[in-house]
């Protein structure tokens, strides 16, 4: 019956030290209580730090602490392992008063979440980009291709890409105002990010669904008229991303 009490006093500072701590020689453990609670913390908020860079130089160091110290409270961890804690970070910004006004700033947590997801997800090893190439173009419409379980989709309203861009080394030039959808691929050990071309989500949403390619691009042809099927497939076969192509007649 205690826990959930010693639980909400060990992530707010303001609460009261739970009520029967000792130390082991019997002495109340308010001193230590407050230690541990002050590195407990410390640890989840630099947890919060290192899982969202770009969103902390978007809102600021200190800034971002404070709105750690508050998110924490609402969102202790669940789990041991802290590598990916933080997935409630989005909808969090969403309803976070303070911000309102910065409608990229869930997005942006969204891409950094997937970043995490795609740097720890299994590998596989890629299918040899000739073997695509050499497959006659009515045979390539009914085949089904399997994409790595590193790759991953953010779709949004706004320019995520070039957000997260900005703050990496070498930087980038502020952003319009647009939307863009992110492609996070696995090639090696680190995710690397590319924007996608109009329709270039629709396709590949319908392929991680195992349509057909010819349905796949069927989809992103009613998505986008102009349609760069060259520059998705270009992407997905730098980023190591297509581990495995179907055919009917292999079923």
């Amino acid at each position: 019956m205690r826990q959930p009490g010693f639980t909400e006093a060990l992530l707010d500072p303001a609460r009261a030290v739970p009520a029967g701590l000792t130390d082991p020689q019997g002495r109340p453990a308010g001193k230590r209580f407050d230690v541990y609670r002050n590195n407990v913390a410390a640890s989840l908020t630099a947890a919060l730090e290192t899982a969202f860079p770009v969103l902390r130089a978007l809102l600021g160091a200190e800034f971002f602490r404070r709105m750690a110290g508050i998110y924490l409270r609402q969102h202790p961890p669940t789990l041991p392992l802290l590598m990916f804690y933080g997935a409630e970070m989005p909808a969090f910004l969403a309803h976070f008063p303070p911000v309102q006004d910065l409608g990229y700033l869930p997005d942006v947590a969204r891409l950094e979440l997937a970043l995490r997801h795609s740097y720890h997800a299994a590998d596989a090893a890629p299918v040899d980009p000739a073997a695509l190439e050499a497959i006659a173009p009515e045979r390539l419409m009914r085949a089904r291709l399997r994409l790595a379980p590193a790759l991953r989709l953010v779709r949004s309203d706004w320019p995520v890409v070039t957000l997260w861009q900005m703050h990496q080394p070498g930087g980038g030039a502020p952003p319009e105002m647009r939307a863009e959808d992110a492609l996070l691929t696995r090639p090696g050990f680190d995710p690397a990010i590319s924007p996608l071309p109009p329709g270039g989500a629709a396709f590949l949403l319908a392929l991680q669904r195992g349509e057909t390619f010819g349905a796949a691009l069927g989809h992103a042809e009613a998505e986008s008229h102009n349609f760069d099927l060259g520059a998705v497939l270009g992407l997905l076969l730098k980023g190591e991303a297509i581990i495995a192509i179907d055919h009917e007649d292999n079923r």
